[in-house]
């Protein structure tokens, strides 16, 4: 049993949440010292926070990078890696506990990586993980509701996101820039907290989008700030995109490069394991699978997809067990309006019903005007309800599995979950959660040859 453990089973909850931020500090300090300082000190670190879009935007800027010349490196929820050697990322987390991220880091090092762009997650944040990382440059991509169970409230998650920005301008041997959405509410808060900020936007912001052109495949647009103008083809479609494609750019500004090397750069990545992945084993409607899974996402998405279905839309989806419960039937209402057929699901349910999670969602869609057996379905098994949805599927309409995207395996709750429920047990503990292996994408293709047949 590790000491996490031991010490969550002593103290009441509220005191270890406060203590928390004290041992991974402490942790972060130890490993530090232990390896006479910090791998990344090595490198020109790039760090990426907010809501959605870190993933897509730390591999856009990474391909830039690494398509201008430059030996970069790469830690997000997808995957790690240095150039085109990109590993698959197995943990349930996006920025590793402080231990792991200091032997990640240094991998990366030791394989020549002279510049890191890692995803940093407002968890990390508020309890010091990524303490000694010299931050180069920071990106903010948005800021809205998440993980409230945890921060217990907006402000308090938008200002342990802030404090990327805090120790990018705290760094001396940095940029002291940062690169934030202008579009977002929180903008003026974050570029309050950087010497050099430089903002992007479709509606607001230094660096902004014009001429847009979006398409299932993707979106062409200018970039212009000041005198300049760039001229961006991305190949990943939907308007949140965009804004990616714009962060990139940004800080291909910041860096120097040419107009050529943010141009191509941004061009020459496809996709990202995950985000928007069209499958296609020869049926006659289209199957995307994307890794959405907050309100915000879910609202754009079916904004932007909703135009381009010919038929019907249909989605499958669920919510995390132990994860923001308030916003299961925001979910729910948001794929009631938008969707002609919803089926509710499971996704990480952990050791919490799943039925109760199920029903959480369905009350925001029934709120929506979807009607149980109709056009609402509540089937728990993720591989059953997804063969459901593709059995109701016809020509022209497109089937949105969202939730899981990339991720390797579905959180379930262990042998001793109900039991164990209620106590201060190790999230980890496989008495309580067991990680049944799972892919969206194999899981989609083996479904679809399954019903071709």
């Amino acid at each position: 049993m590790n000491p996490r453990t031991v010490v969550k089973k002593v103290i009441p909850k509220s005191a270890f949440r406060k203590l928390e931020p004290i041992g991974h500090l402490g942790e972060a300090v130890l490993m530090n010292t232990l390896k006479g300082g910090s791998p990344a000190r090595k490198m020109k670190v790039i760090g990426v926070t907010g809501t959605n879009g870190k993933t897509t935007t730390c591999f856009l800027i990474h391909r830039m990078l690494h398509e201008a010349g430059f030996k970069a490196g790469l830690m997000t929820t997808v995957g790690y890696g240095v150039g085109d050697a990109i590993k698959p990322q197995a943990e349930h987390m996006t920025t590793l506990p402080a231990g792991k991220m200091i032997k990640r880091l240094k991998e990366l090092g030791e394989q020549g990586s002279e510049w890191l762009v890692i995803e940093v997650t407002s968890h990390a944040l508020a309890q010091h993980r990524v303490w000694g990382v010299p931050f180069h440059l920071a990106v903010m991509t948005n800021v809205t509701e998440e993980h409230l169970d945890y921060h217990g409230s907006f402000e308090r998650y938008r200002d342990a996101k802030r404090r990327l920005f805090k120790l990018a301008n705290s760094n001396k041997k940095g940029l002291r820039t940062g690169v934030i959405n202008a579009d977002d509410p929180s903008a003026r808060l974050f570029a309050g907290d950087i010497t050099n900020p430089i903002t992007y936007g479709i509606d607001k912001g230094e660096l902004r989008a014009s001429s847009l052109k979006l398409s299932a495949s993707g979106s062409q647009f200018k970039a212009q700030i000041d005198k300049d103008s760039y001229d961006i083809a991305c190949h990943l479609p939907g308007s949140f995109n965009v804004y990616n494609a714009l962060a990139a750019a940004g800080v291909g500004r910041a860096l120097g490069l040419s107009k050529k090397q943010i141009e191509q750069g941004i061009a020459a990545l496809k996709s990202v394991e995950g985000r928007m992945v069209n499958i296609n084993e020869g049926q006659a409607f289209e199957v995307i699978v994307d890794y959405a899974h907050t309100p915000d996402s879910f609202e754009k998405l079916f904004k932007d997809i909703t135009p381009l279905v010919k038929g019907k839309l249909i989605v499958v989806f669920g919510s995390a067990g132990r994860r923001d419960e308030k916003k299961r039937p925001v979910q729910g209402a948001l794929a009631g309006q938008y969707a002609d057929i919803v089926f509710i699901t499971e996704e990480d349910d952990r050791d919490i019903d799943g039925t109760e999670i199920m029903e959480q969602i369905a009350a925001g869609a029934e709120k929506a005007g979807k009607t149980r057996g109709q056009d609402l379905f509540l089937i728990h098994k993720r591989e059953e309800a997804i063969e459901a949805a593709f059995r109701r599927a016809k020509k022209g309409d497109v089937v949105l599995l969202l939730g899981k995207g990339h991720e390797k395996g579905i959180l379930s709750p262990g042998p001793k979950a109900a039991e164990l429920r209620h106590l201060q047990q190790d999230d980890n503990d496989p008495r309580r959660v067991v990680d049944r292996p799972y892919s969206e994408v194999q899981t989609a293709r083996t479904l679809l040859k399954k019903l071709a047949k």
